[in-house]
């Protein structure tokens, strides 16, 4: 393996990147600001800029759903991004080694989208290699994935949420469903709007979410936002309230649980009895919505475990393959006649 290596996880909302022997040495907003064909802003400073730039200001994100949207700025980003933690450019003195995680329930061409992504970009490239994103997650989450012992994870991220079963270092099952957190923000955008009479941004409703997003209904708080009267279009000021913020992203919640169902259901029985011993692991930015693990207790009767740091578990489980050799066979998940 060359002298410099990393691990991406290309997130809808955030790109994080690892730096072996130095750990994660980028966490930011995997977002672009464009003025004509000029890049004007990454990352946090680009979100900064969210709803709030002129009309002459394109501020975007390169991944929805877990894949790559627009190749061209997610490059330019990468290129950007690489270059301030100390990566080769093409001219540069080494190349690099790298390690993507991608999701499981996508096309080989939506596979295939990270791989050149790389290999096309301004950098000095050495090998590349993709490992799947729930062996990452799982790896990250402290969990043994190359054993026989069966394992379920669910990571529910920005745009989509991915439950799988794990086993022997490799998927058994896995259902990747379009639910995650900016699912829930454009909820809590709609129902502000629908019972408040109030417009609010993306940021507004992500905000909201953070402080009063519950998955029960026994917790009462609200919490002043800001935004725009639906009636009189001026500013305004209104206090929202948990219970219906709780009314807002309940149906979401429950088809995390609903495809959590289906995944068990189609689980080989000796695999069922390992899930029953050491319950479900949850991981992904949303996994901190107060009471999660409550009701998917309720609802699947099984213990419920919420990984500590859990946005962080994909990009640390990388981190860990590209350390550990004995774990590196888990980066040849790469379909390599496909990619070749």
């Amino acid at each position: 393996m060359a002298s410099k290596a990393f691990g991406i996880d290309f997130g809808t909302s955030t790109i994080k990147i690892y730096k072996k022997g130095q750990g994660i040495v980028l966490d930011e907003r995997n977002i672009v600001a464009i003025s004509g064909k000029n890049i004007i802003a990454t990352g946090n400073d680009a979100f900064d800029m969210y709803e709030k730039a002129p009309a002459n200001i394109n501020v975007s994100y390169p991944v929805k759903n877990g894949v790559i949207a627009d190749v061209a700025n997610m490059m330019e980003l990468l290129t950007h991004f690489i270059g301030r933690i100390g990566g080769a450019k093409r001219f540069g003195s080494s190349a690099a080694d790298y390690i993507v995680a991608t999701p499981t329930d996508i096309t080989e061409v939506e596979r295939r989208a990270f791989y050149d992504l790389i290999a096309s970009s301004n950098l000095k490239v050495g090998r590349i290699k993709i490992v799947e994103k729930p062996i990452a997650d799982a790896v990250g989450a402290g969990l043994d994935v190359m054993t026989a012992r069966g394992v379920m994870i669910v990571d529910i991220g920005a745009d989509t949420t991915e439950v799988s079963i794990l086993s022997l270092g490799g998927i058994v099952l896995s259902k990747l469903i379009p639910v995650g957190g900016n699912r829930l923000d454009e909820a809590i955008k709609n129902m502000v709007k629908r019972k408040y009479n109030l417009y609010i941004g993306d940021k507004t409703a992500e905000n909201i979410k953070k402080k009063l997003a519950s998955a029960i209904t026994s917790v009462e708080a609200s919490v002043k936002v800001y935004g725009r009267d639906v009636v009189s279009g001026l500013p305004t000021e209104m206090e929202v309230n948990s219970n219906d913020v709780f009314e807002a992203i309940a149906e979401y919640m429950y088809s995390i649980i609903d495809a959590i169902k289906i995944i068990l259901e189609r689980t080989p029985p000796e695999i069922s009895s390992d899930i029953i011993d050491s319950g479900i692991y949850i991981t992904g930015g949303s996994a901190g919505i107060f009471a999660l693990d409550e009701l998917m207790r309720k609802e699947t009767d099984l213990k419920i475990n919420i990984c500590p740091d859990p946005a962080n578990t994909v990009v640390n489980g990388l981190g860990q393959i590209l350390e550990n050799p004995q774990l590196a066979t888990l980066a040849d998940t790469i379909r390599s006649k496909a990619l070749s």
